[in-house]
């Protein structure tokens, strides 16, 4: 009786546990302290994420319990020399930050457990693509260092639940800085081997495809779409269907495509409420962006799959 009256005592205490982090989204202190959007998106924390110099821009990324926001503060428009990771920390009463976390990287993506993180840039020989990771330690988190490093593209590398992985490749055709070559793919990875597979022609173009977000269930994909020649383009969401294909990508809306502008750095926050991605048309007008993105979701997702 003891043993089960503590084992009970045990599951109430980790139940509160993970309420008290769900709850976190839900308290003023959440996302920064920012008031919340709706469906018009509004520049996330601006001047907070750049208080000295240059841009905030590309993926981001908040803990599972809402508590950390890591982001991409760069130097200039369409160059990664002077980037670097910094982040924002809650202490139990306020955000502390921004701190550098590290120098020379963009695109921080957590693990699907949280204990590691995953990047793109570092330095490369030119001939390679490199996805960098983390782990983290009582002190922080590692230095980066390979996880993989390919003679083809490995762009905006995502994992998910099941252990796929997500990338915008071009393996199998041609010079991975042929752009125009690259696919939207997943990555299965194994000890000796790395298969790279095409999503097919439903959601690749014969553009550049390769900005997005899949969702950890790989249920939806967030993609940049209709890209342009110069990479300008627009926002759609395809959804995967109970054969395992994909839906006719569905545009995001006006509020969103709001004009021409490069739109890329998809994210979708832990609680599924909103959408975060950068928008730009040039260094001067480039900011991270977010926006209500769970109603806007589900009311594609009935479109699409008509539930």
């Amino acid at each position: 009786m003891k043993i089960s009256i503590l084992s009970l005592f045990l599951v109430c205490c980790f139940c509160c546990s993970l309420t008290a982090q769900n709850n976190f989204f839900n308290s003023k202190n959440a996302y920064l302290g920012q008031r919340t959007p709706n469906d018009t998106p509004r520049i996330f924390a601006q001047p907070m994420l750049v208080p000295d110099s240059g841009i905030a821009m590309d993926r981001s990324a908040f803990s599972a319990d809402g508590k950390e926001f890591y982001y991409c503060n760069a130097m200039h428009w369409f160059s990664s020399k002077g980037n670097k990771i910094r982040y924002f920390k809650y202490d139990g009463s306020k955000w502390q930050g921004p701190f550098v976390l590290n120098y020379g990287y963009y695109a921080p993506t957590f693990s699907i457990d949280g204990k590691s993180m995953y990047f793109l840039g570092g330095k490369s020989d030119g001939r390679h693509s490199i996805v960098w990771i983390s782990y983290r330690n009582k002190a922080g988190w590692t230095n980066p260092a390979v996880y993989l490093k390919k003679d083809y593209g490995l762009y905006d590398f995502m994992p998910t639940n099941s252990g796929t992985y997500y990338a915008g490749s071009n393996v199998g055709k041609g010079s991975m800085k042929d752009y125009t070559k690259y696919d939207f793919c997943t990555l299965t990875i194994t000890k000796t081997d790395t298969i790279v597979k095409s999503l097919g022609p439903v959601i690749n173009t014969p553009g550049f495809d390769g900005d997005f977000y899949v969702a950890p269930d790989e249920s939806y994909m967030i993609i940049s779409y209709k890209e342009k020649a110069d990479f300008e383009c627009e926002l759609a969401i395809t959804f995967r269907k109970p054969d395992q294909s994909w839906t006719v990508p569905q545009n995001l809306g006006p509020l969103i495509n709001d004009g021409d502008a490069h739109r890329w750095g998809e994210y979708v926050t832990p609680d599924g409420k909103y959408l975060f991605y950068t928008k730009g048309t040039g260094e001067k007008d480039c900011h991270l962006y977010w926006v209500r993105f769970d109603t806007l979701k589900a009311k594609l997702k009935k479109e699409a799959l008509g539930k």
